[in-house]
C-alpha cells in the first residue's frame, strides 16, 4: 500500500518539476521530456523483467506482456481490455488509471490528463523499443478515470 501512494506521488512531483523547470510555458516540450523519461523507465524495466526469461513468438505475446506482467507491476492491475486489427495497431483500455483515479470525474481536469499520462506513455514505447518493436503510443481520455492508449507498430 506505501509503496503504491509513493509511486503515484513520486509521478505527480515529476510532472510538477518538468513544469516549473521549464523557462516558459512550452507544453510540447515538457511532454517530450516527460516522454523520454518514462521511455527510459520501460528499457530499463523491461531488460530486468526479460533477463531470465524466453523470448515472445510474436507481437501479440508482446502485448499480452505489457498487459499483464508490466502493467501489473507498476500499476498494480491489469488492462482492463487489449484490442488489435492484426495490422499493427493495438488498443489498451484501463477503466480506472491508477494517476487519473485522484482527479475529479467532471470535464474540468481533461486539459490536466495528457501531463499526467507523457509518462506512462513513454513507458510503453520504452518497454517495446527494448523487446525489438519500435512503435509509436498516444494515450486518449474521454472520461475520467478510464484512459485509452493506442500503439501504433512502426514496420521497418
Amino acid at each position: 500500500m506505501a509503496d503504491e501512494v509513493i509511486l503515484e506521488y513520486l509521478h505527480m512531483e515529476i510532472v510538477n518539476y518538468i513544469y516549473r523547470s521549464s523557462e516558459k510555458p512550452d507544453q510540447d516540450n515538457c511532454l517530450s521530456k516527460l516522454e523520454s523519461i518514462g521511455y527510459r523507465i520501460g528499457q530499463s524495466l523491461v531488460e530486468r523483467f526479460t533477463k531470465d526469461g524466453t523470448r515472445f513468438k510474436d507481437e501479440l505475446d508482446t502485448m499480452k506482456f505489457i498487459c499483464k506482467d508490466l502493467w501489473n507491476f507498476v500499476y498494480k492491475k491489469q488492462i482492463d481490455n487489449l484490442r488489435t486489427n492484426h495490422q499493427g495497431v493495438y488498443v489498451l483500455q484501463d477503466n480506472k488509471f491508477r494517476f487519473l483515479t485522484q482527479l475529479s470525474n467532471g470535464k474540468q481536469y481533461m486539459d490536466y490528463a495528457p501531463k499526467l499520462l507523457a509518462l506512462p506513455c513513454g513507458l510503453m514505447r520504452g518497454a517495446l523499443a527494448n523487446l525489438g518493436i519500435n512503435s509509436i503510443v498516444t494515450a486518449e481520455v474521454t472520461a475520467m478515470p478510464a484512459c485509452k492508449f493506442q500503439i501504433q507498430i512502426q514496420r521497418t
